[in-house]
């Protein structure tokens, strides 16, 4: 039933991915390639990263062989749950002879999420209200996320650049989950305390062998969550940082960091909530065909503030404001909550190893050493 507590062993993990695909899920989890845990279909819970930990600081992500064969003691990699519901690029409309319309197929396989922490859970909230709400909903988010079955993960091993635990976003999970794990290792085995979250979810463990914990290995579970708060590699101070971001519009330090700052966008495609996309429209050499397609943009980008004329932010520095000012500040005035969950890929997957949380220590201590004098 919802609400209840039960213990599986590592067999029943595996079993919990067979049980989801028998169910007509398309399984999606954390596996190991290309040097890093990426988020792709599981076709069994043999491919989930046994026995691999990351090391992340910024911009550097490693993978390394752990002494256990620990599932979920990893951090974010570089791809997040919102590639599923939010696809990096598809297509919305085409056109026959003449600008004839034609259908555009887009029919969302029911999905299972397998591994959703703290701050993927949190952003996913976010993504529902960003794109799933107010009074034009993105339709295509809205079929993709309504079947969506979610097992998520308690952090008991936070990263170098996780900082969830000052965004109130973890290392615990919040509501929004049909089953929730935490993974325990010790001389008793190799097990995970699974909480139920919803009727789903109770139905789907109710096809697999199950025991009650005993009170000592629910202590320990709700201990380690508790633990890995004080444990985290990075921390976003404790200031009014709208605020503060609101007052250092002019600040001389938005000039140093512009002089770190690629502007690649590499810090909004690995964000699990920015969500700003573009069209394109192409046609094939005979004009008989026409396809329009969406694909993500970035607020880096120099003609992503185009107005006839030219772009409005042409400065690495005015961009970069504008990025971490909407992601902190001004995403409340839209969506009454940050725009930041505290998982730190924008850290990890900075080139120039950028952090945004250092950047707000530093405007709030100019701020207080009064040394922000606007520039010319």
């Amino acid at each position: 039933m919802p609400n209840d507590t039960v213990v599986i062993d590592r067999a029943g993990l595996d079993r919990l991915v067979d049980v989801l695909r028998e169910q007509g899920y398309r399984v999606i989890g954390p596996q190991v390639r290309d040097g890093a845990i990426v988020l792709d279909e599981l076709d069994s819970g043999v491919r989930l990263p046994a026995g691999w930990g990351v090391q992340t600081e910024p911009g550097r992500y490693r993978l390394h062989r752990r002494d256990d064969d620990a599932v979920f003691a990893h951090s974010a990699g570089p791809g997040s749950w919102k590639q599923f519901l939010h696809p990096p690029r598809r297509m919305v409309a085409q056109f026959g002879p003449d600008l004839e319309a034609q259908s555009v197929e887009d029919t969302p396989v029911r999905s299972a999420f397998l591994g959703v922490r703290g701050c993927d859970l949190t952003s996913i909230a976010i993504l529902g209200k960003v794109l799933g709400g107010g009074t034009h909903p993105d339709s295509a988010f809205v079929a993709r996320r309504k079947d969506l079955f979610v097992v998520a993960v308690n952090c008991t091993e936070p990263g170098g650049v996780c900082f969830c635990a000052s965004m109130g976003t973890g290392p615990g999970v919040s509501p929004g989950y049909d089953l929730a794990l935490t993974e325990r290792i010790d001389s008793e085995g190799h097990r995970f305390l699974v909480d139920v979250g919803s009727e789903d979810g109770a139905e789907v463990l109710a096809r697999l062998t199950v025991r009650r914990p005993d009170a000592a290995e629910v202590t320990d579970a709700r201990a380690a969550v508790t633990a890995a708060a004080s444990r985290m590699g990075r921390e976003m101070r404790e200031v009014d940082i709208r605020t503060l971001l609101r007052d250092s519009r002019e600040s001389p330090h938005w000039q140093d960091v512009a002089a770190r700052c690629l502007t690649c966008g590499n810090c909004t495609m690995v964000c699990p909530t920015c969500f700003c996309t573009t069209t394109e429209d192409v046609t094939d050499l005979t004009g008989d065909h026409a396809e329009r397609w969406e694909h993500w943009s970035s607020c880096f980008e120099l003609d992503f503030s185009y107005l006839h004329g030219g772009s409005v932010r042409r400065s690495g520095e005015s961009r970069y404001r504008q990025w971490i000012t909407h992601k902190l500040s001004t995403w409340y005035d839209q969506f009454d909550s940050s725009g930041c969950v505290g998982c730190g890929r924008c850290i990890a997957w900075c080139p120039a190893g950028i952090d945004l949380t250092a950047e707000v220590a530093r405007l709030d201590e100019r701020a207080r050493e009064g040394g922000d004098v606007p520039h010319q």
